[in-house]
């Protein structure tokens, strides 16, 4: 194979393992806060059994992204040398403060956050927690900064092929930056509110009673109700940006090969790249001028424009069909839990399965986000300033596939194991029989009980 192409490939696998967990631990860093101080103000102790168990998730997947952003980091210097060669400059500052403000604070705090909880005063646990969700999510605002300028560069100047920062704020503040910082975190909220309540109900369903389940359950639910919408709107500003900044990118998602008004919304179809078409369209008229123009006729570009300088259309056009498909799902999943919270106070047994299933939902669409993002910027690795084989290095195919082969085999089985742990910390946590002999009243009969009732759906 192409060695350039075995290159992309590595480092996709490496960046696709690696924002796994920082998915989580962005917005899973407030979600503690958010239940250690319930539990300071009410001393109810359900939200810190809450606290208790998903701050071992959360050290869990923090470890993890540490390692890979390690490993991930190294391919720089090994298979894409002329990324810090040309825009170093940049690239390398940013990145550095991410270092500075961001992971040196979470390093700190996180011993004290983790095993502080007795030995230091509450105000200075509750402190610590907060300065790690703020550290993770400087970790993300740092690490954006630099993702969108790679897309929308602005803020420099070419001296002898090196890129040379003129302007830091036009650099920070680039013209997606916006859009993907606010995008990247509302996909971790949502990731996080899927995994809270998928994991809660889950435990609910095999018998874990307890109180702080339930709080954990009722958070998660609340947080997909709020964010799942709020994405939807957040993602159509996103792709207006896009739009302006990347037409290509667009005409990709789009499947949409002639630049015309009036083009449909294509729900789906195969692209065939070489006969600059889609075979078995299923689509609705008018819709995609609608979305991106906001009128019928408005003109949206096509793919035959950018001849050699658009993505390629499968990839993208597929990954953004998975993206958009599950965030309707996440609406649909999170209105309803709110429904029945609101109006029954209690879920059904389908829904709560609904749940559980879709524990990693968020995962599956940050990932077809992020494929959308980055495949769809080829063939540029910084946009109209360094294209992906001027930044690769002279490595052979033979040496890139033989370490592809072993992170792809490391990176699985370490996905199995921690998909593996968090069940059986799940499971570890199971209450059910204390809580349950505590609720039971003398004479009652299975059922009666308020946790029973939750499960069949009738108001506990």
């Amino acid at each position: 194979m192409d060695p350039i192409l075995l290159a992309r490939i590595q480092f996709a696998a490496n960046i696709s393992f690696h924002i796994l967990f920082p998915t989580i631990t962005i917005a899973l860093g407030w979600v503690l806060l958010f239940f250690k101080v319930r539990y300071a103000r009410t001393r109810d102790e359900a939200w810190m059994d809450a606290y208790r168990f998903w701050v071992k998730v959360f050290a869990l997947s923090f470890a993890l992204g540490v390692v890979s952003g390690i490993t991930m980091s190294f391919q720089f210097g090994t298979n894409w040398p002329g990324f810090m060669e040309r825009v170093g400059n940049i690239a390398g500052p940013l990145l550095a403060y991410e270092v500075l403000t961001a992971f040196f604070l979470e390093a700190t705090f996180l011993s004290i956050m983790l095993f502080g909880f007795k030995r230091v005063p509450g105000w200075m646990h509750t402190g610590a927690t907060f300065l790690v969700a703020f550290g993770t999510t400087m970790s993300a605002f740092w690490i954006l900064v630099l993702n969108s300028w790679m897309h929308t560069p602005a803020g420099f100047e070419m001296r002898d092929g090196v890129a040379h920062a003129t302007d830091w704020f036009a650099i920070i503040f680039n013209p997606s930056m916006p859009y993907r910082f606010s995008h990247m975190l509302t996909a971790s909220g949502l990731t996080v509110a899927f995994l809270v309540a998928g994991i809660s109900a889950w435990r609910w369903l095999r018998g874990d009673r307890a109180e702080g389940v339930r709080k954990a359950l009722r958070t998660g639910i609340v947080m997909a109700a709020v964010l799942a919408p709020l994405q939807a709107l957040l993602g159509d500003l996103h792709g207006l940006n896009t739009l302006e900044h990347q037409p290509a990118k667009v005409a990709a998602m789009e499947g949409n090969w002639e630049t015309r008004g009036n083009v449909p919304l294509v729900l789906f179809a195969i692209p065939d790249e070489q006969a600059r078409e889609n075979r078995f369209e299923i689509a609705i008229p008018n819709g995609a001028s609608l979305i991106l123009k906001h009128e019928a006729a408005g003109v949206v570009p096509g793919l035959n424009d950018f001849r050699g300088e658009h993505p390629p259309v499968a990839p993208v056009f597929f990954a953004f069909r998975i993206m958009v498909g599950i965030g309707l799902l996440m609406i649909a999943m999170g209105w309803a839990g709110a429904w029945y919270l609101w109006r029954r106070g209690a879920l059904p047994r389908p829904l709560l399965w609904g749940f559980a299933l879709m524990s990693f939902g968020g995962w599956v669409a940050t990932l077809a986000g992020w494929y959308v993002t980055e495949i769809g910027r080829q063939p540029w690795l910084v946009t109209g300033v360094l294209n992906t084989a001027q930044a690769a290095g002279p490595l052979p195919a033979s040496s890139i596939g033989t370490t592809l082969a072993m992170y792809l085999v490391l990176y699985g089985l370490l996905l199995v194991a921690y998909i593996t742990t968090i069940f059986r910390l799940a499971r570890a946590g199971r209450v059910a029989e204390k809580v349950e002999g505590a609720m039971m009243k003398p004479g009652s009969a299975p059922g009666d009980t308020a946790q029973d009732k939750m499960v069949q759906g009738t108001p506990a």
